[in-house]
């Protein structure tokens, strides 16, 4: 392990809109925990889903909506530049961004989540592309695949829209 300062050079991936930077690498030996760099389009949300990681994200450009579980069902909140969200291991999240800007966060979360973020993107080598279409097929069953192997659970297409998701 190495000391550096800002480190922004990592491999990136693309998870079907949202791309996630590694700014450590979750293959180093001896870490806790990985810091990444997420990056959110606007009109792009990330579906109701559940692992045993903890994250953190300090939010730095941008704002978001991010759902949360209440004491009465899901409810969305408003995030924005300067905001801290902590999302405990096991709690069923979601993320939608309704702006104009991107959202840019750092997150901080274990290497195996970090691992998995790496398994199932896709490497981007410069600009965001579209996906060609038979991608998307792909990408939802490697994700599904994925998940599975690490024990993480994803909502339905169905409980996804009676949050106000759409896929």
């Amino acid at each position: 392990m190495s000391t550096q300062i800002n480190p922004t050079t990592g491999p990136c991936v693309d998870l079907l809109g949202p791309t996630i930077e590694f700014l450590t690498s979750p293959q180093e030996e001896n870490i806790q925990f990985c810091v990444l760099k997420g990056v959110i389009p606007p009109g792009v949300s990330i579906p109701i889903h559940s692992h045993a990681d903890t994250e953190d994200f300090f939010v730095i450009a941008g704002e978001v909506e991010a759902l949360r579980q209440g004491p009465t069902g899901y409810e969305w909140v408003g995030v924005k530049a300067g905001d801290h969200i902590h999302v405990p291991g096991g709690a069923r999240h979601a993320w939608r961004n309704l702006s104009h800007e991107p959202l840019v966060a750092y997150v901080i979360t274990t290497p195996k989540l970090a691992r998995f973020f790496k398994e199932v993107g896709r490497p981007v080598a410069g600009a965001a592309q579209q996906p060609p279409p038979g991608d998307i097929g792909n990408f939802l069953a490697r994700y599904e695949n994925v998940s599975a192997k690490y024990g993480y659970w994803n909502a339905t297409p169905e409980e996804n829209a009676a949050a106000g998701i759409r896929l």
